[in-house]
């Protein structure tokens, strides 16, 4: 069964729910991953956060705003009267059950709850799109089979068997609809995958029920060399593999969700990266790629703390870095590089929430400094024993910028930089510069 995601841009208006159709509408069974239409996650912060500072009058005239932009949406993607009020009727009792957080106290499980309602509004006003069209559908509520671990991981046997529960339970049917992110925790509260989760979603569930390719469609047409935005002359990549596309995700190619490749990669099923706006383009298949590229592609993560850890204590001790990482490891604090000297360990953060209390156990071990506002940025290509000059390649077109870290050995797919976030433009322009257009000329 194929999975197709389509994330908020691609169902970010009525038109562009309509268009879908074309994409979904074919006799190959499918399993359609959506996410919350644009913006409306953010929506749901905003009124989460004046839930939890009580003040319910902020937080109802928040649901009103969000609400009257539904009820527009409605107007414009039913053409009937019949599915207009079926459909307002939809929309009034999520906002029912929104407002229902106004009057009691707010915790973090009636947050989750909060923000899972951008999926569900999204995949309950397709489904009855689809009805009106008169094409066969079914919803699958995420929530009935979607399950996370104490530890927040996927579990995947609880999800095998949920699912294939539900799908026997229609066996003629070819087209399912269900709900990116959300998903339900250990004691069965609604719980979500953290942002970008629905291409988590697609991947978890290719993997479980084998399907011979899964699609995350976009509003751009596959995997980019470097940052549009940053850098003009970018272009696709036809081809990744897992490692390349997982180092590229987690330093900052937002396209794609970080954790998503793992399920994917373990299952051996390609990964296909479409465009919604564009869909003749060919996007970026990712998969057992074995070629030899001297550097695909360029990223960088934004947001990242540097912390410098001096200790005269570190001189030929063992136990040392144990001791630094289990700090981290009790706030929940995912490191992201880390180099280390006889006297001195520097490491980067990108989740600065518990940062004071990290910094006040870490002074018992030296003297601590935290630099933010930090970029990572990251060169992703062959850097394997057998290509020693690439990475002079790209130090050479760094030698301007101010480098804080540099990490390299730890992947054969990968060199990454730490530097002020004021020189990530100039030295990812450098980068494409020096490692793309020169090799054109």
């Amino acid at each position: 069964m194929l999975i197709m995601k389509f994330g908020g841009t691609s169902v970010g208006s009525a038109t562009r729910m309509q268009n879908l159709v074309d994409l979904i509408h074919n006799d190959q069974p499918k399993i359609v991953v959506l996410s919350a239409m644009s913006g409306t996650t953010n929506a749901l912060v905003e009124i989460s956060t004046s839930l939890y500072k009580d003040e319910p009058n902020v937080a109802e005239a928040q649901i009103m705003k969000l609400e009257t932009h539904y009820q527009e949406v409605v107007q414009s993607l039913f053409r009937t009267k019949e599915f207009r009020e079926k459909g307002k009727l939809l929309i009034g009792q999520h906002f029912n059950y929104l407002r229902s957080f106004t009057l009691d106290l707010f915790t973090s499980l009636e947050e989750k709850a909060v923000l899972a309602q951008g999926e569900l509004l999204s995949t309950s006003l397709f489904q009855l799109y689809l009805e009106e069209k008169e094409i066969k559908s079914v919803l699958l509520p995420a929530l009935d089979f979607m399950r996370i671990t104490d530890e927040g991981e996927p579990d995947y046997e609880s999800i095998s068997k949920l699912l294939h529960d539900k799908l026997y339970l229609y066996p003629e049917d070819q087209l399912f609809i269900t709900q990116g992110y959300i998903c339900r925790d250990a004691f069965g509260e609604i719980d979500n995958l953290k942002r970008g989760g629905s291409d988590f979603t697609a991947t978890i569930l290719g993997s479980v029920l084998q399907s011979p390719e899964i699609q995350i469609w976009t509003d751009i047409d596959g995997m980019h060399n470097n940052d549009p935005r940053v850098v003009s002359n970018t272009f696709p990549i036809t081809e990744l593999s897992y490692d390349e596309a997982a180092e590229l995700a987690y330093f900052g190619a937002r396209i794609l969700h970080p954790t998503c490749v793992l399920p994917a990669q373990k299952a051996n099923i390609p990964i296909r990266l479409l465009n919604t706006m564009k869909p003749e383009a060919a996007g970026t298949i990712i998969h057992q790629y074995t070629g030899n590229r001297p550097v695909t592609a360029i990223a960088a993560k934004d947001g990242i703390t540097a912390i410098n850890i001096r200790s005269g204590r570190m001189l030929q001790a063992y136990g040392f870095l144990r001791s630094v990482f289990e700090v981290f490891e009790r706030y929940r604090t995912p490191i992201d590089m880390i180099t280390t000297s006889e006297v001195a360990v520097s490491l980067t953060i990108d989740n600065d929430s518990a940062l004071a209390e990290i910094l006040q156990e870490l002074q018992q071990y030296g003297t601590v400094e935290a630099e933010k506002n930090q970029t990572i940025i990251c060169v992703v290509g062959d850097f394997s024993l057998n290509k020693q000059d690439q990475a002079f390649k790209v130090l050479d077109a760094l030698k301007d910028i101010p480098l804080r870290m540099i990490s390299y050995g730890g992947s054969a797919h990968n060199i990454s930089v730490l530097i002020p976030n004021r020189f990530k433009n100039t030295a990812m322009l450098a980068l494409n510069n020096n490692l793309f257009l020169s090799s054109e000329k």
